[in-house]
């Protein structure tokens, strides 16, 4: 009898132990939650931005590929790294699609982008993802990706590329830091498909002065050497 008791009295302990520590775990799991519903989204809510420059050959050659291309940017002026976007994001992940419906965007910003952007649909997606993330009017988020993009010297081997060459990805990030005076290998990173380099990407302050991420680091290239297309057009 006394081992009966003895028993079930620790199945007791046991079950009640058990029952805590989950109690435990969803309360701390709702803390967590809510602590980043408060800011999951809000527009003006995170921590830096990443610059993200394509290589539009790479780009071009991708979508003539899939049957597709785009007329602006990929016949006409020979574009070289364009820019594909200015994100703000968190230490770790991103927001998106901060107002729904987003904002109209006035169409003559869109024409004042297209020699960074070269791409209407770029530019209105750009807006309704990453933009309303900013906190910033329209106007104010392009003037920001224009200064950002003005900031950023581009490698001079990569200007007039007129013949494919084959990278390292660590031999482009470099080439961004020597041409960019406090840019440091923990602020920019490349990415890549199977084949061909895709973007450079660059972590930024608010107020656009390089600083370090690790968020980058985890979605680089990690292919050991990568092909650039050359420039074609014009």
């Amino acid at each position: 009898m006394f081992y009966s008791r003895l028993h079930s009295f620790s199945r007791l302990v046991i079950s009640l132990t058990f029952s805590l520590i989950v109690a435990a775990g969803l309360a701390s799991f709702a803390g967590d939650a809510r602590a980043q519903d408060k800011r999951q989204n809000a527009p003006g809510e995170f921590d830096f931005y990443v610059l993200s420059l394509s290589w539009s050959p790479s780009f071009c050659e991708e979508a003539a590929e899939r049957g597709g291309r785009s007329q602006i940017q990929c016949s006409g002026r020979p574009y070289a790294f364009v820019v594909h976007g200015l994100w703000p994001q968190y230490e770790n992940g991103f927001p998106e699609y901060c107002q729904r419906p987003a904002p109209r965007l006035n169409r003559s910003i869109v024409s004042s982008m297209l020699d960074l952007m070269p791409a209407p649909g770029l530019i209105f997606n750009e807006w309704d993802k990453h933009g309303t993330c900013s906190g910033l009017e329209s106007r104010g988020y392009f003037e920001a990706i224009r200064k950002a993009r003005a900031a950023i010297k581009i490698p001079a081997e990569y200007l007039d590329l007129s013949q494919a060459k084959t990278v390292a990805p660590a031999e482009v990030e470099e080439a961004f830091i020597r041409a960019n005076p406090g840019l440091s290998n923990a602020a920019v990173s490349v990415t890549c498909n199977r084949t061909r380099l895709s973007e450079v990407r660059i972590c930024l302050r608010k107020d656009l002065q390089f600083r370090a991420c690790d968020e980058l680091e985890r979605r680089a290239c990690r292919r050991d050497q990568v092909t650039m297309p050359p420039i074609r057009g014009g």
